[in-house]
């Protein structure tokens, strides 16, 4: 029995004994289904696929993170990751620490095609920052905006052990569930776990992602899922709860097939935008720099983070370090980048793609 005071340890297990592909949801997903599979066509028209490992997550990171309350802009981020120096504030450092977590995870479903308690623990401990592991302290307590207790986790770490071990299993039970309807119930179920002191919901909108890298529904962690979140908060907290108050599935599962086919089409749009930005800036530089400057691979670095510098062309082994910084002062002669100085560097922005990724 659900008591808002008390923990929820008879959370049921999944799958929930309800119809789950009723007539309203099956309508939903076929759309969530074709807006994804969209995306992923998509993102397969960019030659240099760093150029979407880079960017796109940083997005998700920075809107996911929001939803929690870190908040830091768009041009600190940029900033934090092409700068040598670490003079940036904490909530820039912990949106960079989610896309370090995100990309954890992804490198080992490369390996290990499995996402386990161990993983959600190693991907919590890269948010926050910490050592620790599953909640064990009692009293954990959800309240509201008014400071009204919503609900009360799970408390015990074999209760939650056991909670997330039933996890695991639906995860990787070959059923013939749609991958994204199956994706709603684990993202519910894991949240109602809660089975960390903090950074829950980073790290359950981490493992939706990885789920879909899993099933083969993306090919790279590029689905910018929390801007709909953000977008329709009150109802995602709504409909979370109205499943362990009333048992109601469906309403929360077409909230989350929404969720993936808007953003889905979003991302997707973003991603057109940045191959005709590309192509554009390709040509311009081809017509413009001196023959001894313009190469494939000097355009295609400057989109793989906003921001660029001497360092990044050196490291990529196009040019040397005293022709590298000469390289990218021609791209701004051209008007294609703009210099700034962070303290004791120079970087160049790309002002066209930072302005697609942050509109």
């Amino acid at each position: 029995m659900f008591n808002k005071g008390s923990p929820y340890n008879d959370l049921p297990l999944l799958p929930p004994l309800i119809e789950l592909e009723t007539k309203e949801i099956l309508k939903a997903a076929i759309s969530a289904n074709k807006a994804l599979a969209e995306l992923k066509g998509a993102a397969n028209t960019i030659p240099n696929q760093s150029i979407l490992i880079s960017t796109l997550p940083l997005q998700e990171a920075r809107s996911s993170s929001e939803i929690e309350n870190v908040i830091t802009t768009n041009d600190k981020l940029y900033e934090a990751i092409a700068s040598s120096t670490n003079n940036f504030d904490p909530q820039t450092k912990e949106v960079l620490r989610y896309r370090e977590a995100l990309w954890e995870g992804y490198k080992e479903l490369q390996t290990r095609k499995l996402l386990t308690t161990n993983l959600y623990i190693r991907i919590y401990q890269k948010i926050k920052e910490t050592n620790a592991s599953i909640r064990v302290t009692p009293g954990t307590k959800i309240s509201n905006s008014k400071g009204e207790v919503v609900y009360s986790p799970p408390e015990g770490e074999e209760v939650i052990r056991n909670k997330l071990r039933n996890l695991e299993e639906f995860i990787h039970t070959d059923d013939e569930l749609d991958d994204l309807i199956k994706m709603a119930l684990i993202h519910y179920q894991f949240e109602a776990i809660h089975p960390f002191t903090d950074g829950n919901g980073r790290t359950g909108r981490i493992i939706n992602v990885l789920y879909l890298i899993l099933k083969g529904q993306l090919d790279l962690p590029i689905l910018y899922l929390s801007k709909y979140i953000i977008e329709n908060k009150n109802d995602y907290y709504k409909r979370l709860r109205n499943v362990t108050e009333k048992n109601e599935w469906q309403p929360w599962i077409i909230y989350i097939l929404n969720a993936i086919e808007d953003t889905a089409k979003f991302t997707s749009v973003k991603i057109i935008q940045i191959k005709n930005l590309l192509d554009k800036t390709t040509e311009v530089a081809k017509n413009k720099l001196p023959s001894r400057v313009y190469s494939k691979e000097l355009i295609e670095l400057i989109f793989v983070e906003p921001y660029s510098k001497t360092e990044f062309v050196v490291n990529a082994g196009i040019a040397k370090r005293q022709t590298a910084a000469v390289y990218l002062k021609e791209l701004e002669k051209i008007g294609l980048l703009k210099s700034r100085k962070v303290g004791k560097e120079v970087l160049y922005l790309n002002n066209d793609l930072q302005k697609i990724l942050v509109d």
